[in-house]
């Protein structure tokens, strides 16, 4: 049963090891228990982005006991908003949820340079997201 309180989002990308790790981190990091965050790729990675993990701890956020998850049908079924990031038809749509493509570059094989500014881009769209589906 959807929890009915605090929104639940749900980050997709493709190796659950960049992108949506990065997601998942500020949303967790800037809301707070106000909303559920849930993230996982169609193709799960063995291990977060080695740049990924940098990036973030340079804003403050560890992110390096993160481990990539698979994406399954009942986590897009238990999540209020869907925010895919590159997986394109893999996700499994459902009525009444709320779909989100967010256009971002890969990190996969980047180096920490190239990494900062999706980091950047990431956060500033977490930060319109919240004031979207949160209660003040």
């Amino acid at each position: 049963m959807p929890d009915t309180v605090r929104p639940t989002v749900l980050f997709v990308c493709v190796h659950n090891a960049g992108r949506s790790q990065m997601a998942a981190a500020f949303l967790t990091h800037l809301a707070g228990d106000r909303v559920q965050v849930r993230s996982a790729g169609s193709t799960p990675a063995d291990a977060v982005n080695p740049s990924v993990v940098t990036a973030m701890a340079e804003v403050g956020i560890d992110i390096s006991a993160e481990t990539p998850k698979v994406l399954t049908v009942d986590a897009v079924r238990a999540s209020d908003v869907v925010i895919t990031m590159g997986c394109g038809d893999t996700c499994p749509v459902f009525p009444g949820k709320r779909y989100l493509d967010w256009q971002l570059p890969d990190p996969a094989g980047q180096g920490i340079d190239a990494v900062r500014p999706i980091r950047d881009e990431i956060e500033r769209r977490i930060r319109t997201l919240i004031g979207e589906i949160t209660v003040p």
